[in-house]
């Protein structure tokens, strides 16, 4: 792991700490110039003559994605952030009254409103799957769900936002196909920092955006839909001319590809800055950046384990770079004013965004921060140093 260069690659590092990549990261600054590049030239030569003439570099995004996921270009859809890419993935599932969608307590907030909202239009049932003492998913009882509620859906977050918990979503994808049920797969917080294999996971569905770990712009993101997908011809519930083909009058037919879940109208100078993250990721492998991320969030947590005036919210056997903390004797708007004095970049997580987890935690809101692999052991260290004097 070449951290200088990749802080040399990051301007936005020399400045600051910055422990904020599970919120929105810093781009390395080819995905950067590739993006001030594309809009230069499409405002001499025009948008669509443009899009056609880069055609090979806008596909070049799938083939990174599928390098990433290990999987074909033709599972992947490009969407406009993961809550875009969950939308269309719900949508193509006909669900009725009284079918189940099966889940977690930790899944992520948009999620959860998302199945109540299903809930409340077309009288779906939204079943939580218990947990062990240790917070891991309890396996016996997901699988007595499964039997008892024959679900619909299953949908988890392969890490919440709230905590650094990282779900066991492999043995998950092992019951979903033991018993044939579709798998929706939540990886905005793990795709980029740790290795999201889908045929590992052997989720149907797979949603991710580009802002945080993958180091992308905002306003990008991708589904991967399975080959179980495609062949069982589930699609969005609103398609277009870019999703499908206007066959006749009265019909039309989906596009064969991931690509029924896109939309004809897309960033594509985004989607170029998107594509030249992903390389620079690729070509760092990810298998070395789980592996440095894994050493960093490890020293971190031991380090924040000796202030006895901290409490490290995280519970769980496996857990990610995602670090949450909760101050025992300051406000949250003091340890802001702290952490802003010293230019540390972070993010507060608040009870709204996890009820369940919130509660059985009993706080109302903790300190987020999250490295990546372009931050060092000394910022640790420096991090450290400011909230021993809490």
């Amino acid at each position: 792991m070449n951290t200088t260069q990749h802080r040399n690659d990051t301007p936005g590092c020399h400045n600051q700490i910055f422990f904020n990549s599970a919120g929105s990261s810093l781009m390395p600054d080819v995905a950067l110039h590739a993006m001030v590049e594309y809009l230069q030239n499409e405002n001499i030569v025009g948008g669509y003559e443009l899009a056609t003439n880069r055609n090979t570099d806008i596909q070049q995004f799938y083939v990174e994605v599928s390098i990433l996921l290990n999987c074909n270009p033709n599972n992947i859809a490009f969407a406009n952030s993961a809550t875009d890419a969950y939308a269309k993935a719900l949508s193509s599932i006909i669900f009725k009254k009284d079918d189940v969608i099966l889940t977690t307590s930790d899944d992520y907030v948009s999620n959860q409103i998302a199945f109540l909202s299903l809930k409340k239009r077309l009288g779906i049932k939204i079943i939580r799957v218990a947990k062990l003492a240790n917070n891991n998913l309890d396996f016996v009882d997901f699988e007595n769900k499964i039997k008892k509620y024959k679900p619909k859906l299953v949908a988890v977050t392969h890490i919440p936002t709230n905590t650094g918990l990282v779900q066991n979503v492999a043995q998950v994808g092992e019951l979903c196909q033991k018993y044939n049920i579709l798998f929706l797969l939540d990886a905005c917080q793990s795709v980029g920092q740790m290795v999201v294999n889908v045929q590992k996971i052997k989720c149907d569905f797979l949603t991710a955006t580009g802002r945080k770990f993958l180091r992308g712009p905002r306003g990008t993101g991708f589904l991967y839909v399975s080959d179980k997908v495609l062949q069982l011809n589930l699609e969005p519930l609103f398609l277009d001319l870019k999703g499908a083909i206007w066959t006749s009058a009265d019909t039309y037919k989906p596009v064969e590809t991931g690509k029924r879940f896109e939309s004809w109208e897309m960033p594509h100078a985004a989607i170029i800055g998107f594509a030249a993250s992903l390389n620079y990721l690729n070509n760092i492998g990810i298998e070395n950046i789980e592996e440095y991320n894994q050493k960093i969030s490890t020293y971190f947590r031991m380090q924040l384990a000796t202030i006895q005036q901290l409490q490290v919210m995280d519970r769980g056997l496996t857990l990610s770079n995602i670090i949450t903390l909760y101050p025992k004797t300051i406000s949250l708007e003091n340890i802001e004013i702290l952490l802003k004095q010293h230019k540390i970049c972070y993010s507060v997580a608040t009870k709204n965004n996890a009820i369940i987890d919130f509660e059985s935690k009993k706080i109302d809101w903790s300190i987020r921060f999250s490295p990546h692999y372009f931050n060092t052991f000394e910022e640790i260290d420096a991090v450290i140093e400011v909230l021993k004097t809490i």
